[in-house]
């Protein structure tokens, strides 16, 4: 006798989808799609504030294409990471110290944190072309000691007290130090050799002055009034 052969009905398509399912329609690592939703690319949830209706996920699937080209190809990353890929496309050494000042300058935006470490806007690093801003960056966002900061300015240790004291100088960051357990918190500031030319270049201090200062003698920075 013939076989009769079943036939399987057609997957019916979903009214509504998730935050992962979403996402797995559009063929999309969730990096990918979150970066979509937040410039806007994907409007919100238009079902109870978590699902999209099937129309909205048809309108992103023929948008596929724009939505690829608008949310690049790195997902955001550690600093680490992202001073190798900087080192690679430049050609020169990138230190991971040199994203935080990237973004201090509002070029490579921090976009938040994951076990304690921030992250790093992946598609400003794709984007990031500026070797001139790059090598300012580099410059800038070397971070010294406090010997190290005193021997740039060229004053004393005892000079320094000053600066910190009247609030010209702040700490970038803290550090910890070799005798520290991990578990403590850090505790030797580091400052940013950016600041430090700030201060050089203020002419309201005469280094001159203070250079030529005897040791032993009080520091002309200490008439230093603290900074609002």
């Amino acid at each position: 006798m013939p076989t009769t052969k079943t036939q399987t009905a057609p997957a019916k398509t979903p009214a509504s989808f998730g935050p992962l399912q979403f996402p797995a329609a559009l063929g999309a690592e969730l990096w990918r799609f979150e970066r979509a939703l937040a410039l806007g690319l994907i409007p919100p949830a238009d079902i109870a504030g978590t699902r999209w209706s099937a129309p909205v996920v048809q309108a992103a699937l023929d948008a596929k294409t724009e939505i690829w080209a608008a949310t690049g190809t790195l997902p955001d990353m550690g600093a680490t990471r992202a001073a190798e890929l900087l080192t690679e496309r430049f050609g020169v050494p990138v230190d991971a110290d040199v994203l935080p000042e990237l973004a201090r300058k509002g070029l490579i935006p921090r976009t938040g944190d994951y076990k304690g470490h921030s992250l790093y806007d992946g598609l400003a690093i794709e984007r990031f072309t500026d070797r001139t801003a790059l090598d300012k960056a580099r410059h800038d966002g070397q971070l010294l000691d406090r010997t190290t900061a005193a021997h740039h300015l060229g004053i004393r240790d005892s000079d320094l007290n000053h600066l910190i004291r009247a609030r010209r100088l702040h700490p970038a960051t803290h550090v910890h130090s070799r005798h520290q357990p991990r578990r403590a918190a850090p505790t030797v500031a580091l400052y940013r050799l950016g600041d430090l030319d700030v201060l050089l270049a203020d002419p309201a201090i005469d280094w001159a002055a203070i250079r030529a200062t005897p040791k032993g003698r009080p520091s002309v920075l200490a008439r230093l009034t603290p900074a609002g």
